[in-house]
């Protein structure tokens, strides 16, 4: 499971890639669960035909979907990422799944564990063109004290077969893996129904990634 990716620091190579312009608080870039980062979403004006309505639109929001009726954001701990075998049926997420609330998270690289050296050696996956990567999530809106607060959270697939994304976690934990949406599926994927969500849940090829073990100089650019 993904609970660790850093986010696109250039605000235009962020916008030339996904086509928006990011908002204006981005928030952090090296992303774990609760912190604030940015998501893009189908702005819900533009069903109406009104053609100054665009068709993607960047907010700012918590890692880790925060449903209506949560009494806190600490649920976001634990709602970082939504199987898709389960998205429909999980409380948390089952209303964003069934409304479609559809959103792409931009992420520059993600972080897995590799086990199998006995202990968990960081690894980055990137794309292998170096470009970002539009991973497939859902989004929320909760009624905080100060007001309206957007999350979101990365939809997940098994990994089993992927000859990348199977060699990380713990030997005895299921394989699983971000869904990472081509780009050209991006207004697709924004505006698909709820019955054609899991089309889009596929693995990503593995030629297409590039995996590194993250070296002590890159985490300690992070600390």
């Amino acid at each position: 499971m993904c609970s660790h990716y850093q986010a696109i620091k250039e605000r235009e190579r962020y916008a030339k890639h996904f086509g928006v312009e990011p908002p204006a608080e981005v928030g952090k870039y090296d992303v774990w669960p609760c912190y604030p980062a940015s998501f893009i979403r189908r702005p819900r004006q533009a069903d109406v035909g009104d053609e100054a309505v665009p068709e993607r639109e960047s907010l700012s929001g918590l890692f880790g979907l925060i449903p209506h009726w949560a009494t806190d954001a600490n649920i976001g701990r634990q709602t970082y990422n939504a199987r898709t075998e389960t998205v429909a049926a999980k409380p948390s997420f089952r209303d964003a799944w069934k409304n479609a609330q559809h959103c792409i998270i931009p992420v520059d690289v993600f972080f897995e564990p590799d086990w199998r050296s006995g202990k968990a050696i960081s690894t980055r996956i990137s794309s292998a063109d170096g470009e970002p990567m539009g991973l497939a999530g859902l989004w929320s809106s909760w009624k905080s004290p100060k007001g309206v607060l957007h999350s979101f959270t990365m939809l997940t697939i098994n990994a089993d077969g992927h000859d990348l994304m199977c060699q990380f976690h713990k030997p005895v934990d299921k394989k699983r893996m971000v869904v990472i949406l081509p780009p050209d599926s991006y207004d697709h994927w924004l505006q698909a129904t709820a019955l054609q969500s899991m089309e889009f849940m596929r693995q990503y090829p593995t030629e297409r990634l590039l995996a590194q073990a993250e070296s002590p100089a890159q985490r300690s650019l992070l600390a």
